[in-house]
């Protein structure tokens, strides 16, 4: 498992940025960068303690993607997601050796604001087949939504 950390300096406020990166309908644009075959999408809720699903396709169209709980939600400021497994089909899978490479991993992300523009940083754990796409595929998120909140 490796910790791997992004930072994208926008030129919007942290209430901007933050509303942005998690609204329901801003968050399919700026994921949309890790599956661009399918619509991603979030269902639940961001509230502390809330279960979370982040949906995809594959090139298949079979249904995939990832099961977390929101461990922490500090508006405007920090939202850390525990990831508890993964979506496979119909079925959450959150036991086993599917899950066991994201079972227990964080994804979060901090919101800083310097004088009306905003750095978000996401420090996030990824298992080591999944190091090199994160490791090019997540900067170019960061710059879509820095797209989306500078418009």
């Amino acid at each position: 498992m490796e910790k791997m950390q992004f930072k994208k300096d926008i030129n919007a406020p942290v209430a901007k940025v933050y509303d942005t990166m998690l609204g329901q309908e801003t968050f399919k644009q700026w994921t949309a960068v890790f599956n661009p075959s399918s619509e991603s999408d979030m269902e639940g809720s961001w509230d502390k303690g809330s279960k979370i699903l982040f949906v995809g396709t594959n090139d298949e169209g079979k249904r995939e993607g990832m099961v977390g709980r929101i461990k922490e939600n500090i508006l405007h400021r920090f939202v850390s997601i525990e990831y508890t497994g993964i979506i496979d089909g119909d079925k959450e899978i959150t036991e086993g050796p599917a899950a066991e490479g994201w079972a227990g991993t964080f994804e979060n992300y901090t919101f800083e604001e310097h004088d009306g523009a905003t750095t978000v940083t996401v420090d996030i754990d990824v298992n080591d087949e999944m190091f090199e796409y994160f490791k090019v595929t997540y900067p170019k998120a960061l710059d879509k939504l820095k797209g989306i909140c500078e418009v």
